[in-house]
């Protein structure tokens, strides 16, 4: 068994890029109020995610879920009559760029607060610097563990975390089918520690240690180090904490010289996962940490679908998208409770509801829990390179 972990590469700060939208209009003494981001007519929150390189699907789709759910509300005339703005800024999945992006859109663009975050390296550069200043740091795209420390006052998450997703896992392989012998291979970085971490755990309350663990660097598809490691202690599932493009990668590879049980957790993606692999996708698995967002008989994926259809008639559901559009409407659920709006009263609002219910999806914060859901599904790709919901690892496809 053989793992590595490097440091964070912080990047050129200075080289962030600027918002992806229009920044807000300058304060001016007529429309702006006490709290930062809050106008007479509109409230800002800010977006630091990956909207280029091998991870860039996963932050275009929760950008289109979050805008969504602002344009559905915007629709019905907003929040105590003030209309809901993101303001996107491009971090390419790297930290360093994630830090400056924060830092500017704390600073310079003034927003109320940052919402959905992509990326575990991302969110470890930027909720600090949000929880410094009391800026609400709201539904990351992340799983790590160090976002449930109650220690930071101003994160709010929404999903499972990755402990939950990769117990979810094991107990599936062990109970379902027997498995022992268990391969990951992971990120080199505090995503795939995070990852890697659980599988152990997992491993270990039933006796059990991995038979190869193997990583590739962020931002990489070269995977064939990690490929051939595994490949060489002949395991029976590859349990796989990465993102889309490398995962893909080393599923295609793997799959010429053994035929494992592949896995993944929710942050690979699984449509983007699905059409990278293409013909190779099907019986991939990949938890899930929301609904199927093909469900209309769920009242809040009804209402999903209702408002992509109206944002962008042409854009795809997926799981990642209604991520976004969920964390869109955590944040309008904040904002209506505060018609004296400011960030305090926001945070509390979350953070002291105890449950809140998204049309039928309920969260359950309290104290020293700041994660809202523990929901855990399994899904499978199938020949249509659909995601769909499974109870076991050993249901027919």
């Amino acid at each position: 068994m053989a793992s590595a972990c490097s440091p964070e590469e912080p990047g050129d700060p200075s080289a962030a890029p600027s918002p992806e939208t229009a920044s807000v209009a300058p304060a001016t003494a007529d429309n702006r109020q006490a709290s930062p981001g809050v106008y007479d007519d509109r409230v800002v929150f800010g977006q630091s995610a990956a909207f280029s390189g091998p991870a860039q699907a996963l932050g275009q789709a929760m950008r289109m879920g979050i805008e969504a759910a602002f344009n559905e509300r915007n629709a019905a005339g907003g929040v105590h009559g003030r209309m809901l703005e993101l303001v996107a800024m491009d971090d390419r999945y790297e930290p360093g760029f994630a830090y400056a992006n924060t830092s500017d859109l704390i600073a310079r663009e003034q927003v109320f607060g940052l919402i959905g975050a992509v990326g575990t390296p991302t969110s470890r550069s930027a909720a600090p610097l949000a929880d410094s200043e009391a800026v609400p740091f709201l539904a990351p795209f992340t799983g790590a563990g160090f976002l449930r420390n109650p220690e930071l006052k101003s994160v709010v998450n929404l999903r499972a975390s990755y402990a939950q997703e990769t117990e979810h896992m094991v107990e599936r392989l062990t109970a379902d089918l027997g498995v022992t012998r268990v391969a990951v291979m992971y990120q080199n970085d505090s995503y795939g520690q995070s990852g890697l971490t659980g599988v152990l755990e997992a491993l270990d309350r039933r006796g059990l240690e991995p038979v190869a663990t193997w990583y590739y660097e962020r931002n990489s598809t070269a995977v064939k180090a990690a490929v051939y490691q595994i490949a060489a202690a002949n395991p029976e599932a590859v349990i796989m904490i990465g993102a889309y493009q490398p995962v893909a990668r080393a599923v295609s590879l793997l799959r010429v010289d053994i035929d494992p049980i592949f896995l993944a957790v929710s942050f690979v993606g699984g449509n983007a996962l699905a059409r990278e692999l293409g013909d190779e996708a099907l019986g991939v698995f990949v938890t899930q940490v929301v609904p199927a967002p093909d469900d209309a008989g769920t009242p809040v994926v009804a209402e999903y679908l209702a408002a992509l259809d109206s944002f962008d008639a042409d854009a795809e559901p997926g799981f990642v998208s209604l991520e976004g559009y969920l964390a869109g409407r955590l944040a309008i659920f904040g904002l209506e409770s505060c018609e004296d709006l400011t960030r305090g009263c926001f945070l509390a609002a979350l953070q002291e509801s105890q449950s809140i219910d998204l049309s039928g999806m309920r969260l359950q914060y309290g104290p020293g829990d700041n994660q809202g859901s523990d929901e855990v599904i399994m899904t499978v790709i199938d020949e249509q390179g659909r995601l769909v919901q499974v109870t076991g690892l050993d249901e027919p496809l």
